[in-house]
Parts: structure tokens; C-alpha cells; sequence
């Protein structure tokens, strides 16, 4: 809607600059950022007319509460909305040593902290769990693939880089699921795949649309 207004959520201030850096170079200004915890909206109840959450609730340690809080900030007859991959339907051609491992690695660190890194086919049953009526559900599914060569770099260098450089690279050595040894042959792995000719790389999302 031109008339309409966004309010972007993140836990990560400097995740919130490059937000803001974005939204000013493309001329968007009709939006806002502010720094929050999905647990605990800091917002009255009925604010707003949709409530999106995109590959969210895999990371949070509540999703039903984050679903319960999104649902009470959002206006009767509105629309929760959310959509979260599902790790263990993720698969790949060719085969590459090592991307099994990354596979296995990145479920345990996740559940490790506190996440559910299959949390896709859980949305349903969590909405549920929050409130909603069954009859006010709608779930589904969409799928992303990877497979042109420019396609190819961008998902394989996006892996490569946060297998060594990240928190989620922090928190694998740290929990002593990982050494950087093992973390840097996972990264080479994921850019051998992406050299691939034959490439090709797919997942399954788990979406919910809940009528309040």
C-alpha cells in the first residue's frame, strides 16, 4: 500500500544500520527500525495489520511465545505471517566431502542454542500451541534452488563465509562442536560445490498465515 508503514524488528543494532543504510539509498520512507526481542514486543496491543516473521522462529528459544506476541500486537482480522526453513530437507548435487558434515555440524550448534533449526514443519502445531484456531491456519510450503553459476556463488560463498566468520562460527568452536581446522575444510567444501557445473542445491520452507 503507498500510504502504508513498516516497522522493521531486530535484535542486532548493527544489523539495524545496514537496514537503515539501505532503506535511505533506495528513497524508502515510509518504514522505521527499532531494536526488540519477539519474546516481549515492545508495542500496545492491536498495533498492526500484518505481523511477518521470515526464518525467525528457527533461532528463538520461545517460538510459541514469539507467536503468541506477534498475534497480540496484531489487530483483529489482521494477519500473522511466517516462514522458516526446515535443515533436515536441505539437499544438494553433487555430492562434496564435507557438506554432510556442515549439515550435521549446523543442527547441533543450532538446537545447541537454544534454536530449532527444523522448525519449518513445526509452524503449524507452534501456531496452534500460541492460540490460534486450528480453522484460522492456512499452512503451505515453498521451496528455494540454487542452480544457475551466479546463483551458485552467492548461496556457496554466503555458507563458505559464515562457516569461519560469524557467530555461528563463535559459538561451534566455543561449544566444542568444531575446531577452525574443521570449520575451514566445511568452508572449502561448500566452494568446491559451488565450482560445480552441475551445481545444484534445494530446501523446503514450512509458512503459516493465521487469521486473527
Amino acid at each position: 500500500m503507498p500510504d502504508g508503514h513498516v516497522t522493521g524488528l531486530e535484535h542486532a543494532p548493527a544489523v539495524l544500520e545496514q537496514a537503515r543504510a539501505t532503506a535511505a539509498a533506495r528513497g524508502v520512507e515510509n518504514i522505521r527500525f527499532a531494536v526488540g526481542d519477539v519474546h516481549a514486543l515492545d508495542f500496545p496491543d492491536d498495533t498492526f495489520c500484518v505481523t511477518h516473521a521470515h526464518q525467525v522462529l528457527q533461532h528463538v528459544g520461545d517460538p510459541v511465545q514469539a507467536l503468541r506476541e506477534m498475534r497480540r500486537v496484531t489487530k483483529p482480522g489482521g494477519i500473522v505471517a511466517v516462514r522458516d526453513s526446515d535443515y533436515a530437507t536441505m539437499t544438494w548435487y553433487p555430492e562434496v566431502e564435507g557438506m554432510d558434515g556442515w549439515l550435521d555440524l549446523y543442527r547441533r550448534v543450532a538446537r545447541a542454542n537454544g534454536g530449532e533449526p527444523d522448525a519449518g514443519r513445526r509452524l503449524h502445531a507452534w501456531a496452534r500451541q500460541a492460540g490460534f484456531p486450528p480453522e484460522s491456519i492456512t499452512a503451505s510450503a515453498s521451496t528455494w534452488c540454487y542452480r544457475t553459476p551466479e546463483e551458485r556463488v552467492w548461496w556457496s560463498e554466503l555458507w563458505a563465509d559464515r562457516t569461519v566468520a560469524s557467530s555461528y562460527a563463535r559459538l561451534a568452536v566455543d561449544g566444542g562442536h568444531a575446531t577452525t581446522e574443521e570449520l575451514s575444510r566445511i568452508a572449502a567444501a561448500w566452494r568446491e560445490w559451488g565450482a560445480q557445473e552441475d551445481g545444484w542445491f534445494a530446501m523446503l520452507h514450512g509458512e503459516v498465515l493465521c487469521r486473527v
